[in-house]
């Protein structure tokens, strides 16, 4: 799948790309057929970045895609057929055409069998490169709609797949995203999901399940940071009776539980490094002892995994193992952060108001332009998770039928931080405890509006216990000091 250009031009421009506007790198050492090209596609109405050898080409190919790409056969250190083996391995839909001056079968024939559409025989006229360009543009258009197509189907099945249907874009970065899944889902390998927390990292994993052969089979989820050492253990492999202090029962671990299915190891960048050589010893054997015993047992379990760690940082610092880093990543997925797709951000946010409207509150039936705005200005640091407790606490306040700017939080409609902005300034110079305790007495304030002075009411709707409710209420003077409970 092609990655998302950065060039200024919407998903859907891309989609199919204008053979008459395109976006073209051209990679040749010798200066003046480099200009040449240059001058006669960019007056044919093309974007073109020239570059004098193949390092520099890829270098320029991974900061933006391209549409096309040409590149010289003979060039000093890498040549043509290099860049272009280079260029289908960093991106499969990559359409190249090679330059040669050595217009034999042999050389045409190396080209096609590594990944390039076409060739063209130096010396050639504008007109024969013009051409040439044309057909390959029309290929790459071809190959996008497709993807498209995929994509969208991924999307769909996707969305079906998972009943909280929390996969929500349409975004090209999702798109992508959930192709690689679609695919990766068919396969056995294990799996690396990466993204920041919030992500839905956990969401992936599922329709990776659910799309796969194993979808009969169990789907089991193991949290590695909300467990010790020992508990971790033992939750992974089992446990024999007296094996350790508390063990007054044999215990299957998950991975006995997730047999025949897919084995979900959230966070494993949290994991110590006596359970990391344990579990490199099943993913290499496929088979486990509980703690305490001594049955070797075989298990057939995929195994996908997740974190929001730098593992390949963690394995230079000497805190994970590389060769369990290499196990893990056989297919590595990217969960895109919610800043890098800001046009999912409607969908996902009519999404939850109809995931949590008839719960919280049936009134609300979607939401006003200027609060989807106030919406799309937010830098969403804990993303789409951030998003969803954003609408839910909305809803919770919201009067009308729409949720409205004045619904949300302060902290997003007076003064939000822009995505390309850095963090709010605190207004006049007061310190940080000053500005989130007046947040909270407005929350407070507002929760006891909407609850009618029903102490036990404005703790559900803010989600705090009573008595917490009774200790805030005073310290903010909405009750005298030593208010008695109510009853009942």
């Amino acid at each position: 799948m092609r990655a998302h250009h950065r060039d200024g031009r919407s998903p859907e421009e891309h989609e199919e790309p204008s053979n008459s506007m395109a976006r073209i790198l051209v990679i040749d050492d010798h200066d003046t057929l480099r200009e040449g090209m240059t001058v006669t596609l960019t007056r044919s109405g093309h974007t073109v970045s020239a570059v004098r050898g193949g390092a520099d080409g890829l270098a320029a190919y991974r900061k933006a895609p391209f549409d096309l790409v040409v590149t010289d056969l003979k060039m000093d250190g890498m040549d043509g057929i290099a860049v272009t083996q280079a260029l289908k391995a960093l991106d499969a839909a990559a359409v190249v055409m090679v330059v040669t001056a050595f217009g034999t079968i042999e050389t045409a024939v190396k080209a096609m069998q590594e990944g390039a559409y076409d060739f063209i025989t130096k010396p050639f006229t504008p007109d024969v490169l013009r051409a040439k360009v044309d057909k390959g543009l029309e290929l790459a258009s071809t190959k996008r709609r497709v993807e498209k197509l995929e994509a969208r189907t991924a999307a769909h099945d996707a969305d079906a797949a998972l009943s909280h249907g929390s996969l929500v874009g349409d975004s090209e970065p999702m798109l992508r995203l959930l192709t690689q899944a679609k695919k990766a889902a068919q396969s056995d390998a294990t799996v690396l999901v990466r993204g920041e927390s919030g992500t839905g990292k956990e969401l992936i994993a599922r329709m990776l399940h659910q799309q796969s052969p194993r979808r009969e089979g169990p789907f089991v989820v193991v949290h590695c940071a909300a467990l010790a050492e020992t508990l971790l253990e033992s939750e992974l492999f089992g446990h024999e009776r007296g094996s350790f202090t508390g063990a007054v029962k044999r215990k299957l671990g998950r991975f006995e539980l997730a047999d025949q299915g897919t084995l979900f190891l959230d966070e494993i960048g949290e994991i110590p490094h006596s359970v990391q050589t344990k579990l490199l010893r099943v993913l290499q054997e496929k088979e486990i002892q509980r703690v305490g015993g001594e049955e070797t047992l075989k298990v057939d379990v995929r195994v996908v995994s997740a974190t929001h760690r730098d593992l390949q940082a963690e394995v230079k610092a000497g805190r994970f193992r590389e060769d369990l880093y290499y196990r893990l990543h056989i297919v590595p997925l990217t969960l895109p952060p919610l800043r890098e797709r800001p046009e999912d951000i409607p969908a996902l946010a009519r999404h939850f108001v109809a995931k949590h409207a008839p719960r919280v509150n049936r009134r609300i039936q979607g939401l006003e332009e200027d609060t989807l705005r106030a919406l799309a200005r937010h830098a969403w640091p804990g993303n789409v998770r951030e998003l969803e407790n954003i609408v839910e606490q909305a809803l919770v306040f919201a009067e009308g039928e729409q949720l409205t700017p004045a619904d949300l939080p302060v902290h997003l409609t007076g003064g939000a931080p822009r995505m390309d902005a850095g963090l709010p300034v605190p207004h006049g110079d007061r310190p940080l405890p000053e500005i989130l305790e007046d947040l909270e007495r407005q929350l407070i304030a507002r929760a006891y509006e909407k609850a009618a002075g029903v102490k036990t009411e404005t703790a559900r709707l803010l989600g705090i216990k009573t008595s917490a409710l009774y200790y805030k209420l005073e310290k903010y003077g909405f009750l005298p000091k030593g208010t008695p409970p109510e009853e009942g």
